[in-house]
Parts: structure tokens; C-alpha cells; sequence
């Protein structure tokens, strides 16, 4: 498997279908910060973003260049260095039940320009960067979809949520567990030093959630513009344990929405142990002149309501899918992660764009441990039959699914069950939808806490 999505060559057939309609497809050299500006601005435009300052792009160039940065241009329009399109990948390390890692092609910055709808430009980028992954050996792509009506054609499909959770301090008691250790103010550059090294064990504790890059921490610390008017309202603190290890951090801001109403928006929450999260949520809950306290992107089985007198001080709102996987090797795929039971289940899966099409027997033992054997393969959706690559085995449970179905139940945090009542997928019996259920059940509930 090639780790650097940089190394590898555009894709020919995306490359030939947008060349048919006069543009041209490539690689954005990202050592040269004119034209990673121009692609940058290109980037923010297709989401509706101001104009990059020169700060923000400098940022961008220096903690971006390690991805795979992609454009489509047309050199017809009178601004033809900065691109029509944008979309930018790298091989990303997901965490999946086990825990365990397994490495994934992670999509971000897909933008068409208004100007050039309806060209085929999407489905060109979307595809070519699957079969550029699927080539280079990499088992599932990721995103997280501004919109979600547009990736499960894909073959993308949700696979985590997220929550935006606000506390009513008024109501706050705490009866949850003292924490063991002490929480710091530090100053952001201080949190920035140790943040990796926390981060890195704190993704691995949860499916869904991948590795970080240095620029999300400079973003949410308030570095990248630190003199700005947001750079000056973070406030960092860090929680460490009864050792003197340093074990969470949190950056926050204070908002007066009217007089005396303040609210305490959370801008980053790193715990690697649970003492850590219970240590800076008590420290968040106990701030004198504050109203309310709103953290976004949070796990949808969160445990501060648990830990307050009141559990209803903690409101739900903005309850959304979060995380899209799609397969492209189901058995490397499955391979990957450890499962809740042990037994046996065949998945015929249907691929519409053929990466993952087949029949696949399951045995996991005791352990949780899996081995994937294609059985035979199966005819894309919407096609006539496929020729065997092996002989079909005796009658088993057997689910029959798409493959956006597969990567849905592969972190655990939707069960085939309820696919199955949606009629997403087909079981020839109750008990097959049980068994399914126990074996890709999951140690934590998926969660991914970062927009990329």
C-alpha cells in the first residue's frame, strides 16, 4: 500500500472524461505557495468562506502540504490559475473496534464552482479518487459531507453521529467521580506542545475517530492569528493525572450573548483517560459568571449527564451524521477490526462502481479476531451475472447488502438490524440479524469529534 497520496499519478479516466469537455485535470505542486493559494482560495470559495488572508494561507501551506491536493481548471476564463473544482486527500489512520488502526483515503475539500455545475466535475473527482485508493491498496475511503444527499451514490454511507450538547450551569451538581489529578491554565502555545502526544492516544481509546494534523490544534488553540480578536478569547487549560502526567487538554471561549448571559464555547476537548474527561468537564462546569456551556461535535452516548444531579441540565440538539466510510476491500476491511462475538456470516455485497462486489464468508473466533475469505463474486447492482472466483459454500446466515450498508455496520454504531427494518438489508431469518448485531458490535460507541 502506498502511504503517500502525493506519489501517485491523477487518474486517467477522470482525467480523459473532463479533458472530453475542454478541462484539464492535476496535481497542485504544494511547494509552490502561488499556486496552493490559488487552489486554497478556490477551496474556501466552494464553501461560501471569505477570502484567505495571507496568514491563514501561509498556515494552510505550511500544514497542508502533506496531502494530495487536486484541481480541475479551465483555461478559457479570465481567471484561469485558480481551479474550477478542489478536492484534496491523504491516507488517514482510522481507529476501529479493537481498538486498532486501519488506514484509510480521507477526502476533504470537494468544491465545484458555481460557474461549472452540472459538468460531470464531481463525479469525476469522487471516482477517480476511489480507484486512485483502490489502486494503491488502501481498504476504505472516509469524509464528512457538508450535504447528505450526494456521496451514497459513491457508495458512501454514515457510519457515526454527533451532537451539539449545552449545559444549563444553573443546574449544575456534580455526583459524578473526584478526579484523581489537578487542572493548569496554560497558555496555547504551552497546550500546542503537548496536544499531539495527548491526541494520539485519546483517537485510539474510540472507533471513528482518525489522526490528527498540527493545523486543526494551531486552529483551535487560536494560533494561527493569535493577535485576532478570537486568537485573544482562547483560553487553554490542561488536566493532569495524580502522577503529573498530562493526560487532556480543553481551549474555550467566552461569549456574552446579552448583559449577564455569558456562554462558554468549547473550541477543543482532548481526554486520553477517563479521569481526564471527567477532570475538565468539572473544571468547564464550575466557571463563576457563566450561563450556559456548548460543545459541538460530541459523541451522541456521552457520559456527563451521568455524572450530574440533574442529567436534564445536559440538552441535545444538532444530532446528525457525522462520519461516511466506504468500502473498497471488504476483506482487508473487515479484516481490520476486532468484532463483538464469535461466529460465522456470509455477506453478498453489490458494488455499483465494482471495487467491492462479492461474497465473503466471516469467522471470527473468541477472540474477536476475523478471517475473510471471498466466496464468490456477485454482479454489480443494475448489471447481469458475475462469473464465480470460487465455489459457493454450504447454506449459512447470510446478509445481502450494498456496499454503503457495509461500511454503515463496520464501526459498530449501526446495527444491521435497523438497516434491515429500513429495508436496507435483506436477512433470510430474525436470528441472522442477531447474529450480525452481536458480531459487529462495538467496545465504545463510534464517534469522530473533528470536522476535515
Amino acid at each position: 500500500m502506498t502511504a503517500d497520496a502525493r506519489l501517485l499519478p491523477v487518474d486517467t479516466e477522470s482525467a480523459a472524461a473532463l479533458a472530453a469537455g475542454g478541462l484539464r485535470y492535476g496535481l497542485v505542486d504544494t511547494t509552490d505557495r502561488a499556486a496552493f493559494a490559488a487552489w486554497d482560495q478556490a477551496d474556501a470559495r466552494g464553501f461560501h468562506e471569505s477570502r484567505l488572508s495571507d496568514t491563514t494561507i501561509d498556515a494552510n501551506f505550511a500544514n497542508l502540504a502533506y496531502r494530495r491536493t487536486t484541481g480541475v481548471w479551465d483555461d478559457t476564463i479570465p481567471d484561469a490559475a485558480v481551479p474550477v473544482a478542489t478536492v484534496s486527500t491523504w491516507v488517514a489512520e482510522l481507529t476501529v473496534p479493537g481498538p486498532a488502526i486501519a488506514p484509510a483515503w480521507a477526502v476533504s475539500s470537494v468544491t465545484v464552482a458555481a460557474t461549472h455545475r452540472r459538468r460531470g466535475i464531481a463525479r469525476a473527482l469522487m471516482e477517480g479518487e476511489l480507484r486512485t485508493a483502490h489502486a494503491a491498496g488502501v481498504p476504505l475511503a472516509i469524509l464528512t459531507a457538508s450535504e447528505a444527499t450526494i456521496y451514497s451514490r459513491y457508495g458512501y454511507a454514515p457510519a457515526t453521529s454527533v451532537a451539539t450538547l449545552e449545559v444549563d450551569r444553573r443546574r449544575v451538581e456534580w455526583t459524578g467521580p473526584t478526579p484523581q489529578g489537578r487542572v493548569h491554565f496554560v497558555e496555547a502555545a504551552s497546550a500546542r506542545a503537548v496536544v499531539e502526544e495527548i491526541s494520539a492516544r485519546a483517537v485510539r481509546r474510540t472507533p471513528g475517530e482518525i489522526d490528527r494534523w498540527g493545523g486543526r490544534f494551531d486552529q483551535h488553540f487560536g494560533l494561527i492569528d493569535p493577535d485576532s480578536d478570537r486568537g485573544r478569547s482562547i483560553r487553554t487549560a490542561r488536566y493532569d493525572d495524580a502522577d503529573g502526567t498530562a493526560q487532556g487538554i480543553v481551549a474555550f471561549r467566552l461569549v456574552e450573548q446579552e448583559p449577564d448571559v455569558v456562554r462558554l464555547e468549547v473550541e477543543h476537548f482532548t481526554a486520553a483517560t477517563d479521569d481526564a474527561y471527567n477532570g475538565l468537564w468539572k473544571f468547564l462546569l464550575e466557571h463563576d459568571l457563566v450561563t450556559s456551556i456548548r460543545a459541538r461535535h460530541r459523541s451522541i452516548d456521552e457520559p456527563l449527564p451521568l455524572l450530574l444531579a440533574d442529567s436534564r441540565a445536559v440538552r441535545w440538539s444538532e444530532v446528525e451524521d457525522f462520519l461516511w466510510v466506504r468500502v473498497l476491500d471488504p476483506i482487508a476491511a473487515l479484516e481490520s477490526r476486532r468484532f463483538g462475538a464469535a461466529g460465522r456470516l456470509e455477506l453478498e455485497v453489490t458494488d455499483a462502481l465494482g471495487f467491492a462486489g462479492g461474497r465473503f464468508s466471516l469467522e471470527v473466533g473468541a477472540d474477536g479476531s476475523a478471517s475473510v475469505t471471498r466466496v464468490t463474486s456477485v454482479p454489480d447492482a443494475g448489471t447481469g451475472a458475475a462469473g464465480a472466483t470460487g465455489a459457493t459454500t454450504e447454506a449459512t446466515a447470510t446478509l445481502t447488502l450494498a456496499v454503503n450498508q457495509l461500511g454503515a455496520i463496520l464501526l459498530g454504531g449501526i446495527r444491521p438490524t435497523v438497516l434491515a427494518a429500513a429495508g436496507l438489508i435483506a436477512a433470510e431469518s430474525l436470528e441472522t440479524l442477531a447474529l450480525a448485531d452481536r458480531l459487529f458490535a462495538a467496545e465504545r460507541t463510534p464517534h469522530l469529534s473533528i470536522v476535515f
